[in-house]
């Protein structure tokens, strides 16, 4: 079970593609997009990535960062990042404690699952989407929600 619209999201303090750190912190006063995901490199990972990359300007332009969150190191990260072209970060959640705190983890295995979170400006959950198989449905979830929202 994921975390629930109007929860608190957890703190964290992630390395990034960008170069240094990503903290719940960081980001006060501005909404923003944390997704989660098994694997880079995997087909629907990288369909799910590419579905934020191709709907990036558009977040840009609701001032909406998109951070994409799994258990792979950085330069895993980074060279999926170059790969793929992504223009929004990755954070490497390496010991997967962040995904728990998300309740983002497949439990036993150890594995993200995919669930998306909208994150507000006052810290709280606004959208949740979670699905496995839906690559593209998660950045489209992500749009109804802040389109609901303006």
């Amino acid at each position: 079970m994921s975390l629930k619209i109007g929860d608190k999201a957890p703190g964290f303090r992630l390395e990034s593609t960008g170069g240094g750190f990503v903290s719940l912190e960081d980001l006060k006063g501005k909404p923003f997009v944390l997704y989660f995901y098994p694997k880079d490199f995997t087909s629907v990972c990288t369909k799910q990535a590419c579905s934020f990359r191709d709907q990036f300007e558009h977040l840009r332009e609701l001032e909406v960062p998109v951070f994409g969150v799994s258990r792979d190191n950085l330069d895993t990260h980074a060279r999926f990042k170059q790969e793929h072209q992504l223009p929004f970060e990755l954070l490497a959640d390496v010991d997967g404690s962040v995904a728990k705190a998300y309740k983002a983890r497949i439990p036993l295995v150890g594995v993200n699952k995919r669930v998306t979170y909208l994150v507000d400006a006052e810290q709280a959950i606004a959208a949740v989407h979670d699905e496995l198989l839906g690559d593209e449905s998660h950045v489209a979830a992500v749009l109804a929600a802040l389109t609901q929202r303006s």
